[in-house]
C-alpha cells in the first residue's frame, strides 16, 4: 500500500468551491486554464513530539486543511509562483538556477525546496517551466505543518509537471530531505504523513526504513485543535535546531560512556539499538551518565575529547554556533526516551479495540504526560500554550498537549463526543473572547478534526 503512488483523480471542479475559486484566480492571473491541481494536507501530531529526528516513531494524522496548487506547464524554463493570499508576494525564478535563501524564509522558498528536491532526485535534468497559483488553508506558523505541506505539494506537482512517477514513500523521503535547504533539520514526520495519510485512520510512522501503520482511534472521543495565537517560525529561530543539536550531543555522550563507536552515532535511537536496551533502561542510563545541570561547550569538548573547532563543524548547525549556548543534555534525552515510550503505549491502547476499558482516559493521561515533558524537560512550550492546555482540561478534555514544534502554535485535545459543544463554548469564553486579538482569530483557531487523506493530484473532468 505504501509503495502506491499518490492518487490521481478526475473531478468536477464546479462541485468544489475551493477548486472553483482557485481556477478563477489562476485564469485571472495567467489568462489560461490550469492543466492540473496538486494538494498536500497539514497534520496534527497526536503524540510523539520532537522525537522523529531522534529516530523514534510518531503518531500523527492528516487534517482537512491543506495546500492546494493549480498548475500549467510550458517550455519557458521559468517558474512563476503566485498565492491567493495577497500578503504572500509573487515570485519568478529560472528553473535551471534555483537558489534558496536560508536567511529569508519566504513562502516561495519553501515551495522551491520541493521543486529542487525533485530536480536533484532526477539527476539535475532540465525542468519544465511552470505557472502556479497556491492556496493554503493551514494557519501559518501554527504547528500544523503548513510549511512542510507546501514543500510536499511543490514536490508532487513538479513530479507531475515533468511526467515522472514516484511512489508515496519516495516522495516523502525527498520532501523531508529537501526541507533542509531552508535550514530546518526536521525528522520527516510531517512530509511522511502528508503523503501516507489515509482517511479515517491516524498513522504510526516509523523511520529507517520509512513505514506507516494504521492506528484506529477509539470511539467516543474526538480531537479538537486550538491555536494559542502565538506564531512560531522554525526556520527563522534557532530554538528548534538547538534541540536537534542537544540530542546529537547527548547521543555521543551516552554512546561514549558505554564504550560504543560514538563518532558514527547521530540519533538517540541508535544508542538504544546498539545496546539492545529497553526505553526504561535508556532512561536509567541517562540518569547515570548525564547530570541535570546544563553543559558548557568546554565540558562537552572535554567529555568527548574533541576541540571547539570539531564541535562546531561536526555537531553544531549553522544557527547554533554562538558560544553562549548551554546544552541541557539530561533533560532533552529524558524527554525523548520517555516520549518514545508514550507513543508505543498510545498505539497499544488503540490496538486493544474500541471497547478497551477506560481506553479514552488512558490515552488522555498519556497526552497530559507528554505535554508536561514538552514543557518541563524539552522546554518547547510557552506561557500561552500552557494556559490554553489548562483551559482545555478545565473545559472537559480528557487529555491536551501542545502539537508541532511548540514555542507557540496549537494544542490538540481529546474530548468525549458528548462534551464537544460545551467544550468549544467553554474554551471560547475562557481563552479567546477575553482577548481582542484572539477573538478576531478565533474562527480559524478552534476546530474539531478527523483523520484526512494524503496528497493527491486532481484533473478537471
Amino acid at each position: 500500500k505504501m509503495a502506491a503512488h499518490p492518487p490521481k483523480t478526475k473531478i468536477l471542479i464546479s462541485e468544489n468551491k475551493r477548486l472553483q475559486n482557485l481556477k478563477e484566480a489562476f485564469e485571472k492571473k495567467y489568462g489560461e486554464a490550469p492543466l492540473f491541481y496538486a494538494q498536500a494536507p497539514g497534520r496534527v501530531n497526536l503524540i510523539g513530539e520532537h522525537i522523529d529526528y531522534c529516530g523514534y516513531a510518531v503518531l500523527p494524522m492528516a487534517i482537512e486543511q491543506s495546500i492546494l496548487a493549480a498548475v500549467t506547464v510550458n517550455d519557458s524554463k521559468k517558474i512563476h509562483l503566485a498565492n491567493t493570499d495577497p500578503k504572500y508576494k509573487d515570485f519568478t525564478v529560472s528553473s535551471e538556477d534555483i537558489e534558496i535563501d536560508k536567511d529569508n524564509p519566504q513562502w516561495y522558498y519553501y515551495f522551491l525546496c520541493g521543486v529542487k528536491g525533485i530536480q536533484e532526485h532526477l539527476g539535475k535534468v532540465p525542468l519544465s517551466g511552470m505557472k502556479c497559483v497556491v492556496d493554503g488553508t493551514i494557519p501559518a506558523s501554527s504547528g500544523l505543518s503548513s510549511s512542510s505541506a507546501l514543500v510536499c505539494c511543490a514536490a508532487l506537482l513538479t513530479m507531475e509537471a515533468n511526467h515522472k512517477s514516484l511512489n508515496k514513500v519516495a516522495l516523502a523521503e525527498i520532501s523531508a530531505k529537501c526541507e533542509r535547504y531552508i535550514g530546518t533539520e526536521g525528522g520527516g514526520m510531517d512530509q511522511s504523513i502528508s503523503f501516507l495519510a489515509e482517511e479515517g485512520t491516524a498513522k504510526l510512522i516509523e523511520f529507517q526504513p520509512l513505514r506507516a501503520s494504521d492506528v484506529r482511534l477509539p470511539e467516543g472521543a474526538v480531537f479538537v485543535i486550538s491555536n494559542c495565537c502565538v506564531e512560531m517560525n522554525k526556520a527563522a529561530t534557532s530554538h528548534f535546531n538547538i534541540r536537534v543539536v542537544e540530542c546529537r550531543i547527548a547521543t555521543k555522550m551516552l554512546a561514549k560512556a558505554r564504550g560504543l563507536e560514538w563518532g558514527r552515532l547521530l540519533k538517540l535511537s541508535q544508542v538504544q539499538t546498539e545496546l539492545e536496551a529497553s526505553l526504561e533502561e535508556m532512561l536509567r542510563l541517562v540518569a547515570e551518565v548525564l547530570h541535570p545541570e546544563p553543559y558548557s561547550r568546554e565540558e562537552v569538548c572535554k567529555a568527548l575529547g574533541i576541540t571547539t573547532e570539531q564541535l562546531c563543524t561536526d555537531l553544531l548547525s549553522p544557527n547554533t554556533q554562538h558560544g553562549k549556548t548551554l546544552f541541557k543534555l539530561y533533560q532533552r534525552a529524558r524527554h525523548v526516551y520517555g516520549e518514545a515510550a508514550r507513543v508505543l503505549r498510545f498505539k497499544s491502547v488503540c490496538d486493544e479495540a474500541p471497547s478497551a476499558p477506560n481506553g479514552v482516559q488512558r490515552l488522555g493521561d498519556l497526552m497530559k504526560q507528554s505535554h508536561a515533558s514538552c514543557r518541563d524537560l524539552y522546554e518547547c512550550s510557552c506561557l500561552e500554550l500552557d494556559q490554553l492546555v489548562e483551559t482545555c482540561l478545565e473545559s472537559g478534555a480528557v487529555g491536551s498537549r501542545l502539537t508541532g514544534a511548540g514555542w507557540g502554535g496549537c494544542a490538540v485535545s481529546m474530548v468525549p463526543t458528548d462534551k464537544v459543544e460545551s467544550f468549544l463554548k467553554s474554551v471560547r469564553e475562557l481563552y479567546y473572547t477575553p482577548d481582542p486579538r484572539r477573538a478576531e482569530l478565533e474562527n480559524h483557531s478552534l476546530f474539531v478534526t478527523k483523520p484526512g487523506g494524503g496528497a493527491a493530484i486532481f484533473l478537471e473532468d
